[in-house]
C-alpha cells in the first residue's frame, strides 16, 4: 500500500520496505533474543494482537517473530505462502493472508481482471485451507471514472464466482476499506456504507470488510459509531495514528483504548492489526510493545 505521510522518515509501502540494519538492532537493543522467546504476560486476553509484516519491513521475519512473541502478539498480518512456515516455527497464524491481489490499484471493479482473480484466488485459497489459515485479503481496485452502483456491480459480479470454493475451504475473503484523499487516489472501497452495501449484495460470511480505521477517519471519522452500527460486517481491524500513520499514540487524534473498548463490546473475536509505520525504526519494536498495551482493553 502506498502510504506516504508528513510525519514519515521515509517512504514506506507495502510494496516496497523498509531496508536497512535499524530494526535488527533495536530488537537486540530490548534483549529478544531467539526463538525461544515466550509471549509477554501482563495482557488482559479480550483482544487478538497482531502486526503487519510491511510495516517492519526492515527486519527478517524470523527477527519480526521474536519481537511478536515477545510482546505478546499471536499472529502477524499481510503474509504469503512464502512466510507460512517461518510463522509456523515461531508459534505464530497469518492473520491475514495476502498473494492472491493484482494489486491495489487493479481489483474486482474491473471485469478485465476477473479471470486472472478467480484462477489467482482459487489457488490461494486451496493454499490457505491446507496450511489451516482463514483470511485472505482483496481489493476493490481503483474506479477509472466508474459510478459507485457500476464497481459495486463488477465487484458482486466477480467475488460471487469465488465466494462457494471458499465457503467449501472456510475462507473469508475480506476487501480493505481504503482512504483515496490522501494515500490512495481513486480507490473504489474508500467508504464503510458502500463496502457495507457490498457485503449486503453478497450475504455471505466468507465475505467481509477489512476496516482500517486510520483509512477511515481520513475519510468519514465517527469511527466507534461505525463499528458498533455495522460489526457483523467487519472480519478484522488495523490501527496506526492519524495524522501520519505512526505510533496510535496520544499525540494523533485518535482514541484507540476508547475505539479498542467498542471492537471488545460487540463480541469481536478476530484480529486487531498493528499497522503504523514507526517514527524511528531504531525505536520501532518498543514503540510496537507501547501499541499492544494501548489497545489491550
Amino acid at each position: 500500500m502506498t502510504d506516504l505521510s508528513d510525519r514519515m522518515p521515509v517512504a514506506v509501502t507495502r510494496r516496497g520496505l523498509f531496508h536497512g540494519a535499524g530494526g535488527l538492532a533495536a530488537v537486540a537493543g530490548l534483549g529478544l533474543g531467539t526463538a525461544t522467546a515466550q509471549p509477554a504476560q501482563g495482557l488482559q486476553g479480550n483482544i487478538n494482537h497482531s502486526v503487519a509484516r510491511w510495516t517492519f519491513g526492515d527486519m527478517a521475519l524470523e527477527d519480526l517473530c521474536v519481537l511478536a512473541r515477545q510482546v505478546g502478539l499471536g499472529a502477524i498480518d499481510l503474509c504469503g505462502p512464502d512466510d507460512w512456515p517461518v510463522l509456523a516455527e515461531h508459534g505464530l497464524a497469518s492473520s491475514m493472508c495476502n498473494g492472491a491481489e493484482i494489486s491495489l490499484e487493479d481489483g474486482w471493479a474491473d471485469p478485465a481482471n476477473h479471470p486472472t482473480l478467480i484462477d489467482s484466488y482459487t489457488r490461494h485459497i486451496a493454499l490457505l485451507a491446507q496450511a489451516g489459515h482463514t483470511n485472505l485479503i482483496c481489493f476493490s481496485g481503483n474506479r477509472r471514472g466508474m459510478s459507485d452502483a457500476e464497481g459495486l456491480d463488477h465487484c458482486a459480479e466477480g467475488l460471487s464466482q469465488i465466494l462457494p470454493i471458499a465457503a467449501d475451504a472456510g475462507v473469508v475473503l475480506q476487501m480493505e476499506l481504503l482512504n483515496s484523499r490522501v494515500n490512495h487516489p481513486d480507490y473504489l472501497c474508500d467508504r464503510s456504507a458502500w463496502g457495507v452495501a457490498l457485503c449486503e449484495r453478497l450475504n455471505s460470511p466468507n465475505f467481509k470488510l477489512l476496516y482500517d480505521i486510520y483509512h477511515m477517519q481520513i475519510m468519514e471519522g465517527d469511527v466507534i459509531r461505525t463499528i458498533t452500527d455495522h460489526h457483523q460486517w467487519f472480519g478484522h481491524y488495523h490501527t496506526a495514528g492519524n495524522p501520519g500513520r505512526n505510533e496510535p499514540d496520544d499525540s494523533q487524534e485518535l482514541n484507540y483504548p476508547a475505539i479498542c473498548r467498542a471492537i471488545r463490546d460487540t463480541g469481536y473475536q478476530g484480529w486487531i492489526a498493528q499497522e503504523f509505520v514507526p517514527l524511528d525504526p531504531q525505536t520501532g519494536p518498543q514503540s510496537l510493545r507501547d501499541a499492544v498495551l494501548i489497545c489491550d482493553v
